[in-house]
């Protein structure tokens, strides 16, 4: 089964990959780059759920030749197609969105869906994950260990067709280090996320240990399951 994913960040990729790997999936994972195009959509939701499944049905209904508002997209859609059908000649794919973030149970679970855009300020260019790591660290600086619990959450939708679709939430808990502590491995709020029982970050572990506890490690592994049992029942295409 190839599928469809709703992002060119190549650390998801890479994640989501390894994840098919441990659960010994069939599963191929393209993104739209692979096809020769990219799109973007504006992320208004106020949940994980509203965002993920926004990202998953405004790329569907891209496949579909239909743009939503707030979608931009760098071909026409008719190219699109073009290049659509080349690589999926059979079918149209089954899309893979996800929306993931950190909630600082201090901070009063922020900065949650906003994540990616932590402190970020109009007019000026964003953070890139360092600063967001700083900006989180000095917010937390007069917070004492006992109260620096965090959980990541990571919210996947793996989309058919507009009338069949799995959505799958979860959470990976842990607590806010004091300073960052970095390894070969991880991206975003991971060398600060550190794992109970484990005395590291995230970034500090290796790629296969993530791949198999992480929020977006289950979200993804519960998506494939329920995905081969729609197979199983006929319900859905290979």
């Amino acid at each position: 089964m190839k599928i469809l994913l709703a992002s060119n960040n190549a650390h998801k990729r890479m994640e989501i990959e390894g994840v098919i790997r441990q659960c010994n999936a069939s599963a191929t994972i393209v993104q739209p780059r692979d096809a020769g195009f990219s799109f973007d959509v504006v992320e208004d939701g106020t949940t994980f759920a509203e965002n993920a499944f926004l990202k998953a049905n405004s790329l569907a209904m891209l496949l579909r030749g239909k743009k939503l508002p707030g979608v931009t997209l760098d071909c026409s859609l008719e190219e699109l197609a073009r290049r659509i059908d080349a690589l999926f000649p059979d079918r149209l794919p089954p899309v893979l969105a996800d929306d993931s973030g950190i909630c600082v149970h201090a901070l009063e679970n922020r900065p949650g869906v906003y994540s990616a855009r932590y402190g970020n300020v109009p007019g000026s260019p964003p953070l890139d994950d360092e600063g967001r790591n700083a900006l989180l660290l000095r917010e937390l600086a007069e917070k004492p260990d006992a109260v620096r619990t965090a959980h990541y959450v990571c919210h996947a939708v793996l989309y058919h067709d507009p009338d069949r679709f799995i959505q799958v939430q979860e959470t990976w808990h842990g607590e806010i280090a004091r300073e960052p502590a970095y390894g070969e491995t991880g991206f975003g709020y991971d060398p600060l996320f550190t794992i109970p029982g484990y005395g590291r970050t995230v970034a500090q572990i290796s790629q296969d240990e993530k791949d198999r506890i992480s929020h977006r490690a289950k979200a993804v592994t519960a998506l494939l399951r329920a995905a081969d049992r729609l197979q199983e029942t006929g319900l859905t295409g290979a």
